[in-house]
């Protein structure tokens, strides 16, 4: 990979393997998620893609994840500024929006377990959509994120 990509070079301009570098493993884009039909507010839940090993904040079959779960949402640098149902945190929506990456991000620090310890992953709180039946996802419901047109 390029020196301080991330600082050199637009979200377009990455290689696939930079763009996938920049995920800071916080497994927060794998929540699931639902739109309130009457708002398009968003209902962000603590339960966890089936994919996600929610101890290491990662798909468990990245590769076929689309086939295994076809709702599963690509971040593509085109939406990475579109979907502000990302995190603040988030290293993708953090460049898009012109911001840098967070002090804590592994590029930065060289230590991809800091960002469980700063409490911006999900590791200590999500549940696998596997434990909860679907019946129960009101009950999981963590946060509401207004979606603004």
């Amino acid at each position: 990979m390029r020196e301080r990509f991330w600082e050199r070079y637009t979200l377009e301009e990455l290689t696939d393997e930079e763009w996938e570098a920049l995920c800071d493993g916080c497994g927060q884009c794998c929540l699931l998620k639902f739109e309130d039909e009457d708002s398009g507010d968003l209902a962000v839940l603590n339960v966890a893609c089936e994919l996600l090993d929610i101890h290491g904040c990662r798909c468990s079959d990245y590769p076929h994840r689309f086939d295994k779960v076809p709702d599963c949402t690509q971040l593509t640098p085109e939406l990475a500024g579109r979907f502000k149902w990302l995190p603040h945190s988030c290293a993708y929506r953090r460049l898009a929006e012109g911001r840098k990456l967070a002090g804590w991000h592994h590029l930065i620090s060289g230590d991809p377990e800091r960002v469980h310890r700063k409490g911006i992953s999900v590791r200590s709180f999500a549940v696998s959509q596997t434990e909860v039946a679907e019946e129960h996802y009101e009950d999981h419901i963590i946060a509401v994120i207004p979606v603004d047109d």
